[in-house]
This record gives C-alpha cells, sequence and structure tokens, in this order.
C-alpha cells in the first residue's frame, strides 16, 4: 500500500536520490525545495523554507491535501557556511545550526502530530561523518549535525510508544555536488580517512533510509548508522 512520505530537501542531491527511490517503490512522495524549481518524474514539489515555522506548517498542510498526512519524514534540507572558528561570524554559525538542526525540530513537530494520531510513523534524520568525529572549519555544520542525533534519541524515548520510530543516517563524502566544489586535494584528504577508499554514492544512503522506513526495520529506533565507508567507525 502505497505510504505519504515527505523528504525535505529532495529536490536535489541525497534528498533527491532518497524521494527518487520511495517513488520508485510505489509510495507517494512529496519533496520541499527553498529555490529554484521542483523536480520531476513524479514527484509532489512544496516551496518551503524549514528556517521558517509557518512555511513548514503550510508545507504539511498542501501535503496532507494532496496525498494524505506524512507516514515517512525524511530530515534532509541543511546548509553549510564552512569558516575556521576564528573568522566564522555569529551568524554564520547560528544560521546553519537554525537550518540543519532547529529546521529538523519544525518539521519533526509537525510530522509527529499525524503520527501520534495514527499511533505509527517513521522519522528519519539525514546527519553527517562530521558529526561524529568532527571537521576543520565546519565546527557549526558537526555541532548542527551532532545535535540530531541526541534530538533523535531523546524522540525515540518519547514517541516509541505509539510505535514511531526515530533513526539518523550518517553519510560520508558523497557524490554531490556539494562534494564536487571540494578541490582535488581536499577530496583527496578526505578518502585516505575512508577505508573503502572511494566516494559514496547517493543511492548508497536512500538504500539505507528506504531499510529504516520498511517494516524489517519495525524494531530500529535510536539507532545512528553510518553510511560513510568506514570513516568515522568508532566514534
Amino acid at each position: 500500500m502505497a505510504r505519504s512520505i515527505l523528504v525535505t530537501g529532495g529536490n536535489r542531491g541525497i534528498g533527491l536520490a532518497i524521494a527518487k527511490r520511495f517513488a520508485e517503490s510505489g509510495d507517494n512522495v512529496a519533496v520541499t525545495y527553498r529555490t529554484g524549481e521542483p523536480p520531476e518524474g513524479g514527484l509532489f514539489g512544496v516551496q518551503c523554507d524549514v528556517t521558517d515555522t509557518e512555511q513548514v506548517e503550510q508545507a504539511f498542510k498542501a501535503v496532507a491535501e494532496h496525498q494524505g498526512p506524512v507516514e515517512v519524514l525524511v530530515s534532509c534540507a541543511g546548509v553549510t557556511r564552512d569558516q575556521l572558528l576564528m573568522r566564522m561570524s555569529e551568524e554564520d554559525f547560528t544560521s546553519v545550526v537554525d537550518a540543519n538542526l532547529t529546521g529538523a525540530y519544525r518539521v519533526v513537530k509537525a510530522a509527529s502530530k499525524p503520527m501520534l494520531r495514527a499511533r505509527k510513523g517513521r522519522v528519519i534524520l539525514i546527519a553527517s561523518a562530521s558529526a561524529l568525529y568532527g571537521a576543520a572549519g565546519q565546527s557549526n555544520y558537526a555541532a548542527s549535525k551532532a545535535g540530531l542525533i541526541g534530538f533523535a534519541r531523546s524522540l525515540a524515548r518519547e514517541l516509541g510508544s505509539r510505535s514511531i520510530t526515530v533513526n539518523v543516517i550518517s553519510p560520508g563524502l558523497t557524490d554531490t555536488d556539494m562534494a564536487r566544489q571540494l578541490s582535488g586535494a581536499q577530496r583527496d584528504a578526505i578518502l585516505q580517512q575512508v577505508p573503502l577508499g572511494r566516494i559514496g554514492q547517493t543511492e548508497e544512503i536512500a538504500a539505507a533510509v528506504e531499510f529504516l522506513a520498511s517494516d524489517s526495520a519495525a524494531y530500529i529506533t535510536g539507532a545512528v548508522i553510518p553510511v560513510d565507508g568506514g570513516a568515522a567507525m568508532g566514534h
């Protein structure tokens, strides 16, 4: 039976790969996008900035009217503003935390209401390997993504009695537009820390998300699943 699925930041990169995978499986998939055009391919696009509570509420209303209340939420929307701490402005720090962490709070809160009524649901947050082992020049990004872990585990305890699972996927360096902006030297330095010695593919992240949203993962909650080629193991 087709489910109502929402992927925030689902218009590109990892989010788009996740949305396409669910759509190919026959689910009804909506995606949020902040700028540009909504993706094609049978996805329902809703323009939404996750830093704006009113826009988030309107997005969930639009999705519910189009395909029913959200049953699976994948929080993937995020931003980076990389800079060494001594050069990082307070706005650089707070804006990244607002989008990546507080944005997740906004969308999960909106999704949890119908899930609680239905007594079932799946919440999957997309973090980062840098949340586990840190990354120079990414203190804002790493902090925001690490915060998702504590957030998810607290919610796993709050919502578990209603059969709502909350889990985290932690991708490593993945072949996206963001990764392509790195210089060859930067990519090489990162890959030296990856035991599998290669960059990840968006489809590999999507496969892990699909599993966590499946019936097979009904007894998994509060988990952090790394999809990073072994880069952050032990953390």
